[in-house]
């Protein structure tokens, strides 16, 4: 089989780098997205925020990411992986060290705006370039551990935004979002250890021998050129990423799939960590409390801990089982809060707990089966579309939910949260399919 040596490459030092380098897209993605709310506390203040102004704010980073996503993960497949793989991150340092002196509301707008693009491009490029790397036994696991870098991420924001308004008082919220340049300028250093580009993706647009260069140079295998050009993938570069595509009868099942059992998940997931202090008010602790604020940190690292025993069932028990299980039992916590919506504050934190560690599921597969799905000349356009998808659900799920709490009530909110779970349930019943075990041009077959 064509790139089989790839799949069957044994797992080296190179890989863990590539993952490690990789994993620099959802790190940031989570860091990003969770200073600002630490931030604001002193931006607020100085500013003069009003609650207009505070929205633009959160909402121009989910903003970008929409239109990033599905804007780069295009032009990833058109000219490669290589470019993008820097440049984003160095777009990523430059806009937050310009947070620094930002003096107006809609510098901060349009810079977090920026922000979200360059983050969101990360998502496709990187993830690619990881799965294209991979031996066959290592994907699952290793494209699933983008994720736990995701909620690292929010957990060292929140860790760093703390530090700062300890030591520095409000007025720090300058230095909290000029930090994300510290992590962007040591993944640039790790990522100059790694491969530049996708073999597979050199093979397909007429690049084959440098392609067996590469496989050569890193894997240490001999490999002739021509084997590593995947079978119906013939080099036509003019026509390697397209959204039309992914719409066509071939991909049109796999595309609805991967970006609706996204946006059903994070949804819920989103609106439960930025309003968790809110949710568990009102269930009876103490608002504006170390307390509420301390449960929805111990939420957060839940849905962290539920990816760990995710990663390893999608490659023993499959793939399809693990997300239509982990669906089916996310439903059941919301579900019974919405019936009970008066239960006492520790049984509801209890549920939170559960629907967390259910999610891991989901979140684990997230970027998985759009890698796995889809062929070499449309597979980070799949990415990023599914990730742009996610952002709609993410936005809606933050919005709606503070309306929905003080116009519907507690029962109604979660009982649609649980409605919206069951959709995406419905989803993977209907469209999820069985990539365990298969090379990576088996599965997108």
């Amino acid at each position: 089989m064509s790139t089989t040596v790839i799949d069957e490459a044994p797992f080296t030092g190179f890989h863990k780098r590539l993952a490690l380098a990789c994993s620099g897209g959802p790190l940031l993605d989570g860091y990003i997205l969770s200073i600002v709310g630490t931030a604001l506390i002193g931006m607020t203040a100085e500013l003069n925020l009003t609650t207009a102004d505070t929205q633009w704010i959160g909402a121009a980073a989910l903003v970008g990411m929409f239109v990033g996503g599905a804007l780069f993960g295009v032009l990833t497949d058109k000219i490669g992986r290589e470019v993008m793989y820097t440049a984003d991150l160095v777009v990523m340092a430059v806009c937050s060290i310009l947070s620094f002196w930002a003096e107006s509301v809609w510098i901060i707008v349009i810079l977090r705006f920026v922000l979200g693009m360059a983050v969101a491009a990360d998502y496709p490029i990187a993830t690619s370039l990881l799965g294209e790397w991979l031996p066959l036994k290592q994907r699952g696991k290793l494209l699933g551990f983008q994720i736990v870098a995701w909620y690292a991420g929010s957990v060292l924001a929140y860790v760093v935004g703390y530090l700062f308004l300890t030591f520095g008082g409000n007025g720090s919220w300058r230095w909290q979002l000029a930090s994300g340049a510290v992590l962007c300028a040591f993944f640039l250093i790790v990522r100059q250890s790694t491969a530049p580009e996708s073999p597979r993706w050199l093979a397909q647009h007429g690049k084959a021998e440098k392609a067996a260069h590469l496989v050569e140079k890193f894997l240490h295998v001999k490999v002739t050129p021509a084997s590593l050009i995947e079978s119906g993938e013939e080099s036509h570069p003019a026509q390697h990423g397209s959204l039309r595509e992914l719409f066509r009868p071939k991909y049109r099942k796999r595309t609805i799939f991967c970006s609706g059992f996204f946006l059903c998940q994070v949804a819920v997931l989103f609106a439960m960590l930025t309003f968790g202090p809110q949710i568990l008010a009102s269930f009876g602790m103490p608002e504006g409390t170390w307390m509420d604020t301390l449960g929805t940190a111990i939420i957060s690292m839940v849905f962290l801990i539920g990816c760990l025993p995710a990663m390893r069932l999608i490659d023993t028990v499959g793939r399809r089982p693990t997300i239509i299980w982990c669906f089916g039992l996310m439903i059941i916590p919301v579900l019974f809060i919405g019936i009970w919506p008066a239960m006492p504050a520790m049984l509801a934190f209890v549920m939170l707990c559960l629907y967390a560690f259910f999610c891991g599921g989901p979140n684990v597969l997230d970027w998985t089966y759009p890698n796995e799905l889809f062929p070499t000349h449309i597979r980070a356009t799949a990415v990023g579309f599914a990730t742009s998808i996610s952002r709609v659900g993410a936005a809606l799920g933050t919005y709606l939910l503070p309306w929905s709490l003080d116009n519907l009530g507690m029962g109604p909110t979660f009982l649609y949260a649980a409605a919206l779970t069951a959709v995406g349930f419905g989803i993977c019943v209907w469209g999820a399919p069985e990539t365990k075990g298969n090379t990576l041009e088996e599965a997108a077959a």
